[in-house]
């Protein structure tokens, strides 16, 4: 029998879901980064990038509607381990009627440490984001990843989805850290790539 938490939402809450991050995207546009919310097979291929029997929390990054949330569950992240950091208040709200046992918090992803404050009991083994981060000043997406990295442990994964053809962190800034670009996940729409920045010398 599947656990409530990992249900797939029914045809009606997803047209809710799209519906309200269609609202939220018309009232701040530089808020999302699409008009509707990302499709269960890119949130599959990022899902896939984080080790379920590593122990240790995962921190995920403007979760929206909660598709991300609910590929993590599936992918056998049990929901205590998920610390969300979501910063509309109406997507908070959903998130925590949807997910009961994982901390959701209201919040400013871009201040990672503020945000989460003493929560955390361990470094995180992930970050998984799925902030619009091309639409940031390079040195805020470079800050982002920086204290991100500082945060968790060695090797671990910071993993980004996005729809363009060039790193939504910049690369430039990001050194010694290596890069893993998934092929084009076409049945999303728009069609977008996974990307995995990870510790110099961190197997990938």
């Amino acid at each position: 029998m599947s656990h409530p938490a990992t249900d797939a939402p029914k045809p009606q809450s997803r047209r809710a879901d799209a519906a309200q991050f269609l609202r939220t995207w018309a009232a701040n546009p530089l808020l999302l980064g699409a008009v509707t919310p990302s499709g269960p097979a890119l949130a599959a291929a990022m899902a896939q990038e984080i080790d379920p029997a590593q122990p240790g929390p995962v921190v995920e990054l403007g979760p929206g509607t909660g598709v991300m949330t609910q590929a993590l569950l599936a992918r056998g992240i049990a929901p205590e381990r998920l610390f969300l950091i979501e910063y509309e208040p109406g997507f908070c709200e959903l998130l925590r009627a949807r997910f009961p046992g994982v901390t959701i918090i209201q919040g400013d992803a871009y201040d990672l440490r503020g945000t989460l404050g003493a929560r955390l009991s361990a470094a995180p083994i992930a970050v998984i984001s799925s902030l619009p981060l091309i639409t940031r000043p390079e040195p805020q997406r470079a800050a982002l990843l920086a204290e991100a990295f500082g945060m968790m442990a060695p090797g671990s994964p910071f993993v980004q989805f996005s729809y363009s053809l060039f790193s939504p962190a910049p690369r430039k800034l990001l050194a010694p850290h290596t890069l893993k670009i998934s092929p084009w996940v076409w049945r999303n729409v728009p069609p977008a790539r996974v990307w995995v920045y990870r510790a110099a010398g961190a197997a990938a």
